[in-house]
């Protein structure tokens, strides 16, 4: 008779937890716009929030201890004539955000160390390159100043954010929408998804593409894309009869994917976000009230099922705290910004360790002994 075994992985009871209401941020108006993006950014220091603004684009940045309810009038950065798409926090200065918009301009901002103290108007930088609306912004991980930005032109510029100017523009590799841009981990290669239906691995330096994938998944609807660890590609989409699909491909034999799982049916676009120390994908789907996560190894059938965090209300958007910013000493290994209707939730995840436990059962028996011993001590007094 056969048992069934239970994979062994660390991270198989990892959970989610909402922080409580007091720690959330409450009464903001986020921005209503449909578009794909994680309408949020989050760093050590600051959350940033794209918010509803009345003739022009706009977005909140709140310091993280600031939790509670935000007053109407606090200042936000309202440089943009037209919504705002995209903002992301550069990594290697907590204090300055870049923000893209539907005005075709991408700009970059210095917030100060407190937050802000008056509305901001004028970027520190402004970029001009596009002809249409700029919806996807993403730092270099590894070189300073290097920004790279994705717009409905279907053209890809990367920035030299220092000078203000364009490095490499690539305007004849993709020949509709592009729905996701990313780098990989030391900055060598960008992964594009395209309304074409096709995946592209490009090299930054020469503009060129190195490997590309057509119909990763069947579906019309939108695809997003991610690299995981030993260059591997983790892609969301949709199936032919428009179930949530999610796959790994290896891209120097984009043939046959080395993993496909069908999800639900549901129609939100699924955002990937991928955390390389502990090897977990999580996908937060736009409109879900859920964040499913999945564990990545090198062996068959490389991505595994772990578990669902689930709530009641929907998710407008997802905001992605770098490693630096957690709670280590709390077992915590991911944190995420949830935004609502009219508020923003933090939600940590956390592994549980023996580890808490043991210490548990060594502070009970210290605590037994220090109770003996003064009683003996009663005893003998009497």
């Amino acid at each position: 008779m056969s048992r069934k075994v239970v994979r062994t992985s660390k991270f198989r009871h990892v959970f989610g937890q909402a922080a409580k209401a007091d720690q959330c941020y409450d009464d903001i108006r986020i921005s209503q716009m449909t578009w794909d993006s994680n309408f949020c950014s989050v760093n050590p220091k600051f959350v940033a929030m794209i918010v509803d603004a009345s003739g022009g684009g706009a977005f909140m940045v709140l310091p993280l201890n600031k939790t509670g309810r935000i007053d109407m009038s606090y200042p936000t950065v309202c440089g943009h004539t037209a919504p705002v798409l995209d903002i992301e926090f550069c990594p290697h200065n907590d204090n300055i955000i870049a923000s893209s918009s539907e005005d075709c301009s991408v700009m970059i901002w210095e917030i100060p160390d407190g937050g802000l103290t008056t509305s901001l108007t004028e970027p520190v930088v402004k970029l001009e390159g596009h002809s249409k609306r700029v919806g996807i912004l993403s730092w270099h991980p590894t070189a300073h100043n290097v920004l790279m930005s994705a717009g409905c032109d279907n053209v890809l510029i990367l920035w030299n954010v220092a000078r203000g100017e364009a490095m490499v523009r690539m305007d004849t590799l993709h020949t509709d929408l592009i729905y996701s841009a990313c780098w990989n981990r030391d900055g060598s290669r960008i992964l594009t998804s395209c309304k074409d239906k096709t995946l592209r691995v490009l090299d930054p330096r020469k503009g060129t593409v190195i490997y590309e994938k057509e119909k990763p998944h069947e579906g019309s609807r939108p695809v997003r894309a991610v690299f995981v660890s030993d260059g591997k590609i983790l892609s969301t989409g949709f199936s032919r009869m428009s179930e949530r699909q999610v796959a790994l491909w290896d891209p120097k034999n984009f043939g046959e994917p080395l993993n496909l799982q069908e999800l639900d049916t549901s129609s939100g676009v699924l955002l990937p976000f991928f955390d390389p120390d502990t090897g977990i994908v999580y996908l937060c789907g736009k409109g879900d009230s859920s964040i499913r996560y999945f564990e990545v190894t090198d062996e068959a059938p490389y991505v595994h099922y772990l578990s669902m965090y689930s709530s009641k209300e929907s998710q407008k958007g997802m905001g992605y705290m770098p490693k630096r910013g957690l709670e280590v000493n709390k077992c915590e290994i991911a944190r995420f910004y949830k935004l609502h209707e009219r508020k923003c939730e933090p939600i940590v995840m956390t592994v549980p360790r023996k580890v808490k436990l043991e210490q548990k059962q060594l502070n009970l028996k210290a605590a037994l002994e220090e109770l003996t011993k003064r009683v003996s001590e009663l005893e003998s007094k009497n």
